[in-house]
């Protein structure tokens, strides 16, 4: 998969995909409903599959101070997409110029003039150019008037109701990820490299993967049993595991972040990229009265982790 970030100066052979647009956070059900008629449209025109995307994400530019939000990062959202077989991600730049576009300049100017795209697919919620003033029958009729196809794809849902980020960031925040993941059509995943923590885990005789969630929506803080895909480096490959996610309240005021123990596993993976995917939620945080009753909680916790990976 090619990934345009230069949407002014493009290359003439990354002009005439068919392409999805939207955001794309999550990857989900709906996405990938609207990326498989993407498809359909790219096989009957001759044209590559390709998916239009903002970055930074446009709830970034209009509220900055807002608590983190995403999914998941721009990298891992084109992980996502390139294994869909997506062929061109073209990762417009949201930024001032971009929002001061009326929909037709949007439409005139960055669908067809700078990307040449042949057929574009977008959600029936779709707004685009200044004040989101500009909605999908808009764009089908700019679509008209200016060469490029237009699909509108229904919304989709499932038995509990509508797919959406938000709904999926809901699921999360009541720490089910089971319903997330009937939403996702895959398990919510935290992507990121390992880093150096403060080293309690490995005292405690439970070395952890430590990565950062800044950016992220966190899920519910507490204990998850996890699987955990080593991505790269000699100890690449696919565990399970247990992981805290929040603040270690045992250990007074930090940042939150994601720790994760591998089970059976011994090596050190600094500096690796691991995928850690939340199965299920076992237990909130809590503050002990000692570090031995911290370690027989640890103990309970793998043990019960190991067993619904193992049961699953």
């Amino acid at each position: 998969m090619r990934i345009i970030r230069d949407t002014l100066y493009i290359d003439p052979a990354d002009r005439g995909a068919a392409a999805a647009i939207g955001n794309f956070d999550g990857v989900h059900l709906g996405h990938r409903a609207v990326i498989d008629l993407t498809r359909d449209a790219a096989a009957q025109t001759g044209a590559p599959l390709g998916v239009m995307t903002f970055e930074p994400h446009p709830r970034e530019q209009f509220a900055p101070d807002a608590p983190p939000f995403r999914l998941m990062n721009a990298a891992a959202r084109a992980e996502a997409l390139q294994k869909l077989g997506v062929d061109k991600l073209y990762e417009v730049p949201f930024n001032a110029a971009l929002v001061a576009l009326t929909p037709e300049e949007f439409a005139r100017q960055v669908i067809h003039d700078r990307l040449g795209l042949a057929h574009v697919v977008v959600g029936r919620d779709f707004c685009f150019g200044k004040d989101r003033a500009g909605t999908a029958t808009d764009l089908q009729a700019f679509g008209a008037q200016m060469g490029f196809g237009v699909t509108i794809a229904p919304m989709v849902q499932n038995d509990a109701g509508r797919i959406s980020s938000t709904a999926i960031r809901r699921a999360l925040t009541d720490g089910r990820p089971d319903a997330a993941a009937a939403m996702l059509g895959h398990r919510h995943r935290i992507v990121g490299t390992v880093i150096r923590g403060d080293q309690r885990g490995r005292d405690l005789g439970y070395p952890t993967a430590n990565q950062s969630i800044a950016g992220l929506h966190p899920p519910k803080f507490g204990v998850y049993a996890v699987v955990v895909d080593v991505h790269d480096g000699p100890h690449a490959g696919h565990y399970h595991g247990a992981a805290s996610i929040g603040v270690r309240p045992m250990f007074g005021e930090n940042v939150p972040n994601c720790e994760t123990f591998l089970f059976d596993f011994k090596g050190d993976l600094y500096g690796t990229e691991i995928s850690v995917g939340l199965v299920a939620y076992l237990r909130g945080e809590e503050k002990f009265d000692s570090l031995d009753a911290l370690i027989t909680q640890m103990d309970a916790d793998c043990d019960r982790a190991r067993k619904i990976l193992t049961d699953g």
